[in-house]
């Protein structure tokens, strides 16, 4: 084989590589992210579903759903049996919403696995009751080829609020001057024009 030949076909695996690294995984396949009130029966079998499936980091899953359900992942086995956010933790447990309050309105919901080991999903709506009738899985998430660039940011500072001067309107901040700087008085002003004057005048005897 020709070396050019043999780049190119090195260069095409490295690409195919890269394209095919990562995977959407979609919750429940066609069944989605659903539970019917009525019956207190989830759509699909989601531990069934995700023994099925290899999860990397870097993967979504992609849950399609509605308003009437939620979408909590959380690193804290405790909070997942428990099917409750009320004692979790903001570092180990996040809620994904869209922040509509109306019921019933199609949302799709896409979540990164960033963590390897344990991730725990459920849905925490009717106070529980959907996720102890189904609506709650477990994965293992293995490192793979590990995070891309765009899920491997470190997080932003904290946002610190500005002081509030005494009437509680916020204080741009203000640079400290000694006192007499600048040149708004005119004092200051005759001094900067006897000072050039007087440069000038030197340079005009040495010219002379």
């Amino acid at each position: 084989m020709a070396p050019t030949t043999a780049i190119h076909f090195t260069l095409l695996a490295l690409f195919l590589t890269g394209a095919t690294a990562y995977t959407n995984h979609t919750v429940g396949d066609k069944a989605g992210w659903l539970f019917d009130p009525n019956t207190n029966i989830s759509s699909a079998n989601y531990a069934s579903w995700s023994a099925n499936q290899t999860f990397e980091l870097g993967d979504y899953l992609i849950f399609n759903t509605n308003t009437n359900q939620t979408v909590i992942l959380t690193y804290n086995e405790t909070t997942y049996r428990s099917c409750s956010t009320d004692n979790s933790s903001d570092s180990d447990t996040f809620s994904y919403s869209s922040g509509n309050q109306q019921f019933g309105q199609p949302l799709t919901v896409a979540v990164p696995l960033t963590i390897e080991g344990a991730n725990y999903f459920f849905s925490d709506a009717s106070d529980g009751v959907q996720c102890q009738n189904g609506m709650a899985f477990g994965i293992n998430v293995t490192h793979g080829v590990g995070l891309p660039p765009s899920l491997n940011q470190p997080p932003p500072p904290p946002y610190v609020e500005p002081p509030a001067s005494g009437d509680g309107s916020l204080t741009p901040p203000v640079s400290d001057q000694p006192s007499g700087a600048g040149l708004s008085d005119g004092v200051n002003v005759r001094r900067v024009v006897c000072y050039v004057l007087t440069i000038c005048g030197i340079f005009g005897l040495f010219l002379v």
